[in-house]
């Protein structure tokens, strides 16, 4: 039965070629946690999303940009906590037409001319997916690896006395530049 749900559902995200003409066509989608249930994945949690879809067919190309916007909820690498994170995607996509069904490029694809369909939810998660950074932070986290030049030194005391002892033991021939440095 789930299985039949996620086919019918994945099916909304069909976007049919058949007797579109040459002009730019429109789309929105909403991207919830139904979406996201439909792939087998552990990489978002859920979220919600507004995609908007824009279409360009020509008799050579289609030409489909995605905007994508809103919150995907996230683990935190750190602590392992929920949070939301915001995205705002652009992509673009070509879709040329030949002999066969290939991908051309990661954002070239060719379909063949008698092609009714074309099934985008795939491409909307994978836009999603690499937007995601590599390390998952929740927010209260982020100040602490944003900041710069806050590097610890330890060390094993304030004794100076070792300082100048270890100036002692160095290549006589320093000497000389520390003579350089007194005048």
């Amino acid at each position: 039965m789930q299985e039949n749900w996620n086919v019918k559902k994945l099916t909304e995200y069909d976007i049919n070629l058949v007797n579109l003409k040459d002009k730019k066509h429109e789309y929105d989608f909403e991207l919830n946690n139904d979406f996201f249930a439909l792939f087998e994945q552990n990489l978002v949690n859920g979220g919600q999303l507004h995609a908007h879809v824009i279409l360009d067919k020509s008799s050579l190309l289609l030409n489909f940009e995605f905007q994508i916007k809103g919150d995907i909820n996230l683990t935190c690498d750190r602590s392992l906590e929920e949070f939301d994170y915001p995205v705002d995607i652009n992509q673009t996509l070509l879709v040329k037409f030949g002999d066969q069904e290939v991908e051309l490029d990661e954002n070239v694809l060719q379909i063949t001319n008698d092609t009714q369909s074309i099934n985008i939810a795939q491409h909307l998660f994978d836009y999603i997916g690499v937007s995601i950074p590599m390390k998952k932070l929740h927010p209260r986290f982020e100040v602490d690896e944003n900041s710069e030049g806050d590097i610890l030194i330890y060390t094993t005391g304030t004794n100076t006395d070792a300082d100048e002892s270890e100036d002692d033991s160095a290549d006589p021939r320093w000497n000389i530049l520390k003579d350089l440095n007194k005048n």
